[in-house]
């Protein structure tokens, strides 16, 4: 079996991942900016790994345009964010994102990392005010992600964990 993972980061948690799944699997690992359909569609295996930004999973774009071309293939998305695993979320998420001729295609969650000293200036402008809002409410109220963003907003965090990439593997076995 012949593989390849495409990945999309903007701040290394995805990358990281990417890295981790290629040294697991032996799949080439390529920024799906650089990926070129002609390559990718001669693998029998694509995983596409992209942080999750404003309810957007990055890099799917590349999987909605060449969907056609892929179609007899094995393809899995992964996705990362700051957040710890919270399933309502992950289910409206994959359903934004992985509809139509998507529909279907498996969708794990990795838990990424945070840190707002090392965010351009705005996606820091937006995280502070994000933050500020938040704080506003009452801790009863906080949705999972809004305290994992309080918890958070001060600090460096990596909750980057080779473990998580067990169900991804197992998918594209």
């Amino acid at each position: 079996m012949s593989g390849i993972i495409l990945y999309q980061s903007k701040y290394g948690a995805t990358k990281k991942y990417a890295e981790w799944l290629s040294e697991e699997t032996g799949f080439s690992c390529v920024e799906t900016k650089k990926a070129k359909i002609k390559e990718v569609k001669t693998y029998d295996t694509i995983v596409l790994g992209g942080g999750i930004y404003a309810g957007g999973i990055a890099g799917i774009a590349f999987l909605r345009k060449h969907i056609k071309d892929l179609q007899g293939k094995k393809i899995v998305v992964f996705t990362d964010g700051a957040s710890p695993y919270e399933e309502k979320f992950f289910n409206q998420l994959v359903a934004q994102n992985l509809k139509d001729e998507l529909a279907g295609i498996p969708c794990f969650y990795c838990r990424g990392a945070y840190d707002l000293e090392g965010m351009r200036l705005g996606d820091k402008m937006l995280c502070k005010m994000l933050i500020n809002s938040v704080s506003k409410k009452k801790p009863e109220e906080l949705e999972v992600w809004e305290q994992a963003l309080l918890e958070g907003r001060d600090k460096k965090c990596d909750w980057t964990d080779r473990s998580n990439l067990a169900p991804i593997i197992e998918a594209v076995k």
